[in-house]
């Protein structure tokens, strides 16, 4: 399918509105990935090492204190840009519907870019990072979510 006429307006809507045309499947996969966000966020700010070690299996205990804390502090950081992206997407939810689809774009990128970082910047671990295995299927499944977010619903 290539983007033209109905498909761009769909990602980019003359009118924001909690108007939501697309598959139902779509919106509430939109809705989980959204809690999902906001829960990791919280992990990477509130846990004690920032879940680089607990969760991404980061051997913190290797390095040195000080490079130990830049990681933690690092995943501090990147916890709160995900608190202000899943409440961007709560926003999203409960308001302007209508740019589901174009959420699922950025997601799509975002997911693909980190699947991608992983191999060209990859990191030492002692274990797997559920992110890191869950972007292997996030990716197609985003695309699939995307290709049904422009789909017209039969019950719209």
């Amino acid at each position: 399918m290539h983007l033209h006429g109905t498909t761009m307006k769909q990602l980019f809507p003359d009118v924001l509105n909690n108007d939501y045309k697309g598959n139902r499947i779509s919106l509430y996969f939109f809705y989980a990935i959204t809690c999902v966000t906001l829960l990791r966020s919280l992990i990477h700010v509130f846990s004690p090492d920032g879940g680089a070690q607990s969760i991404a299996t980061i051997p913190l205990d290797l390095y040195d204190d000080n490079a130990a804390h830049a990681i933690i502090h690092l995943f501090s950081e990147w916890g709160l840009s995900q608190l202000l992206f899943g409440l961007f997407y709560m926003l999203v939810l409960f308001k302007y519907k209508s740019l589901i689809p174009l959420m699922y774009v950025f997601l799509l990128l975002e997911y693909t870019a980190r699947l991608l970082l992983g191999f060209y910047k990859p990191i030492e671990l002692i274990g797997h990072a559920p992110g890191g295995i869950a972007n292997y299927f996030l990716v197609p499944l985003l695309a699939i979510m995307f290709f049904l977010s422009i789909q017209r619903n039969q019950n719209a």
